[in-house]
């Protein structure tokens, strides 16, 4: 499915016709076609981050989103998920944000989690504001913990 909604961002077809390709394809096809409608802007694709000594990563897609500028994530789930259970997810988009934010001196405003499962039921998770920024503060604190375990 990344791969999938990766070459549609880039103009470049992908095509699987395996069953699981057939599968990978009719999810992208549903994120493109309800959650890609209110992306305004794109400023890249597999952005990769990093705030150096501390941590590395590469964000799906970067740009603004709803009006505001956006970490987004696409996220193929089995089944549903409810809001308190993408706690990683979560912390994962401020992660790629502050770290985005160090590397380009931007202002990333939210993250957005895209996800489909296999039968294409849409979910659309916007974390800005106050829970954005609660989310940033938790993952600085997690880096903190990781470094103070590690130098022990």
């Amino acid at each position: 499915m990344h791969s999938i909604l990766e070459g549609y961002i880039l103009e470049e077809n992908v095509l699987d016709l395996t069953e699981t390709g057939g599968e990978a394809h009719r999810m992208a096809n549903t994120i493109i076609n309800q959650g890609f409608p209110d992306l305004n802007e794109i400023w890249g694709s597999e952005v990769t981050v990093a705030y150096p000594g501390l941590y590395a990563g590469a964000s799906d897609l970067v740009g603004i989103y709803q009006g505001r500028d956006s970490i987004i994530d696409f996220k193929q789930s089995n089944k549903p998920k409810r809001a308190e259970w993408i706690e990683d997810y979560k912390l994962q988009g401020a992660a790629y944000a502050a770290a985005h934010d160090y590397m380009f001196g931007t202002n990333i405003e939210q993250t957005v989690i895209l996800m489909c499962t296999p039968d294409c039921f849409f979910q659309r998770f916007l974390i800005n504001g106050k829970e954005f920024r609660e989310y940033k503060w938790k993952w600085l604190k997690k880096v903190d913990e990781y470094y103070e375990q590690v130098s022990k």
